[in-house]
């Protein structure tokens, strides 16, 4: 009886163990998102000295999906690690208020930020190229956006896609994906 009621309670702490740790804003903190001041135009600069992707994550406060995706999706070693070799990941709070600087240098709060790129989902993901002229806005940047939350094959073949510039073949992401997945499962 004793190992049983201590099995169960390590089954409990477990979860809770590898649950993401939230900030002080109420997001999910992961160890490969970036402390930057938030102007996009610096952080394509910095990610591209790194050899890495710019991608950011736009999240809120009590978000059951990006609790998935943090909790269930991204803390899967291969994911995880992919992530930290290949991206440069800032996180936008879908309704604060830090700065941030758009690539065609408009300064907003995040909240309108968010607004004015019309992002109605968290979390939302924005890929982006390695240039970007300097008269568009992030979502006219963006190579690729992933609008809510995704399980592991999807969320794993896009970060891959989207690192092989799959969107400058002539295979669709959803090809790409449905080809990876048979191999992957097959």
């Amino acid at each position: 009886m004793k190992r049983l009621v201590l099995t169960l309670v390590l089954m409990l702490m477990v979860p809770a163990a590898l649950a993401a740790e939230l900030g002080h804003d109420g997001l999910h903190k992961a160890p490969w998102m970036r402390d930057t001041f938030m102007d996009l135009r610096e952080d394509l600069a910095e990610a591209n000295a790194e050899d890495k992707r710019l991608m950011i994550i736009i999240e809120q406060r009590g978000c059951i999906y990006c609790k998935k995706m943090h909790e269930e999706v991204f803390v899967i070693p291969e994911i995880e690690q992919f992530i930290e070799d290949n991206y440069f990941v800032l996180q936008i709070n879908m309704f604060g208020d830090v700065e941030v600087t758009d690539f065609d240098g408009t300064v907003l709060p995040e909240k309108d930020m968010v607004k004015r790129w019309g992002a109605l989902f968290t979390p939302s993901i924005y890929f982006f190229p390695s240039a970007v002229g300097d008269d568009l806005t992030a979502p006219q940047a963006a190579v690729a956006k992933m609008p809510g939350a995704f399980g592991r094959w999807t969320t794993f073949n896009m970060l891959n896609w989207v690192v092989e510039k799959g969107y400058e073949g002539d295979e669709p992401f959803q090809k790409y994906h449905a080809r990876k997945f048979e191999e992957q499962n097959g």
